[in-house]
């Protein structure tokens, strides 16, 4: 095994197969007075391949900030089995704590620290001598190099996330964790911080993300967990999610309006919404566009313009968690 974690090993040395490995876990919050213990993560089992760009999802209170402070050494589980680049969280601490970087949700920055400062004393809490540290070179990646001797109460929300995620690289984990990571901040930086997160993935580095911005995930995430109640609902590749879901729609512009809907798509499950636009759910394993198509020519309709809409990562997750939901609130 490796002394020094990094996403590439020095010849000789083994890389593991799956960067994060849970098997069985278990977490239950003491109750205290009134209230009794909660049962916050259930028989969770996940295994996050090593290289992969990995979505952990979930309503607020499924389960996911307990699952990654037990992975950070934060909260201690109950029960169950966690390991981190192969090293077990209960019995290699030392070596578990330098394999994961996490960048929290919270902004928790020393307001009169440096960017500079900030990631030479987080690397000094990681024992990284001072030859080894890559204090301007980590800057430069997520765009502040600019900004390096400038007190940290002078960036700006957007600049204060981007040094969290330099601060959780000051030791090259092999794994980062990002909780949250683009929550409250603006499109243009979102946009941004997901050029730098694709950039860190494609050098090696395995990323475990949560967000509630669903489109993000889908548009970073090669997998993706969804999680519920502290239980796991699904878990597969983003594009095998998508195709969970067998429904498209056709969205017809028309150049003359309809008054009703032709008898010739009667079959078809289509609505009018306005005159001159002819909506049309399928099936695609019923029905293939050119059987819709032929319905529209028959009925001698004269199309415009024409658009589909795909499934997405919103309509997989809304129809995992939605039963489940509404049975805790009964």
């Amino acid at each position: 095994m490796m002394s020094n974690p990094s996403p590439t090993a020095p010849p000789g040395f083994a890389i593991p197969d799956l960067a994060v490995e849970i098997r069985g876990l278990n977490k239950i919050y003491d109750g205290s007075g009134k209230r009794p213990p909660k049962l916050a993560v259930s028989n969770f089992s996940l295994e996050v391949p090593r290289g992969s760009f990995f979505g952990l999802l979930g309503p607020n209170g499924a389960g996911k900030s307990t699952i990654i402070n037990i992975m950070a050494g934060l909260v201690r589980k109950t029960s169950g089995s966690v390991r981190i680049w192969d090293y077990d969280i209960d019995t290699q601490e030392r070596q578990t704590r330098c394999a994961i970087g996490v960048v929290p949700q919270e902004l928790n920055l020393d307001p009169f620290f440096t960017p500079a400062e900030v990631l030479e004393v987080q690397a000094g809490l990681y024992g990284v001598p001072k030859a080894e540290r890559r204090t301007m070179e980590i800057l430069e990646v997520v765009g502040l190099a600019d900004k390096a001797n400038s007190y940290a109460r002078a960036l700006s929300g957007g600049m204060r996330r981007r040094l969290l995620i330099a601060k959780a690289l000051v030791h090259t984990p092999p794994v980062v964790v990002l909780d949250e990571p683009t929550a409250g901040v603006d499109v243009e930086l979102r946009q941004h911080l997901w050029r730098h997160l694709r950039e860190l993935n494609a050098r090696g580095t395995t990323i475990v993300l949560t967000t509630h911005y669903l489109e993000e995930a889908e548009a970073l995430c090669d997998r993706v967990a969804i999680i519920n109640h502290g239980r796991l609902v699904a878990c597969d590749t983003t594009r095998a999610l998508l195709r969970r879901i067998d429904n498209k729609a056709v969205i017809l512009s028309l150049a003359q309006p309809l008054a009703e809907i032709p008898p010739a798509l009667a079959n078809f499950h289509a609505t009018l919404p306005f005159p001159t636009e002819l909506h049309i759910n399928y099936r695609p394993s019923d029905n293939a566009m050119q059987e819709i198509l032929d319905a529209v020519r028959a009925a001698q309709i004269v199309v415009a313009d024409i658009r589909t809409e795909e499934v997405d990562l919103e309509d997989i997750f809304l129809q995992l968690t939605a039963g489940s939901s509404s049975q805790a609130a009964q």
